[in-house]
């Protein structure tokens, strides 16, 4: 017997960069460092329950990081406190130039 999980959206919320922290600990050589790269803000992402497949073009960092989160909305979870139910407010954590993510689960 197959489980249907429903599909999911994320959206990027917000690139930063943590110029403080990078001019503190980052090498020299490393310090021309830019928000994020891979992710646009605003970008939107549509993922099917295929929970253990990386989407093409998504950081692995990042759906590592955040995969717990997706898993909790995809299988009908919500999380304390957030307004709308089904929602998940989630993050890379590259501390240096982190992505702000919102999951959302779509019925």
């Amino acid at each position: 017997m197959e489980i249907s999980m429903p599909k999911c959206k994320i959206t990027v919320l917000k690139r930063s960069l943590n110029s403080d922290l990078i001019e503190e600990y980052i090498e020299d050589i490393y310090k021309d460092m830019k928000p994020c790269e891979i992710f646009k803000d605003g970008q939107e992402i549509i993922i099917d329950p295929n929970l253990g497949k990386v989407p093409d073009g998504f950081c692995h960092w990042a759906w590592g990081d955040i995969r717990h989160d997706i898993i909790t909305i995809a299988s009908g979870g919500n999380i304390l406190g957030m307004k709308n139910k089904g929602t998940a407010i989630t993050g890379c954590s590259d501390w240096f130039r982190p992505v702000i993510f919102k999951v959302e689960r779509i019925e």
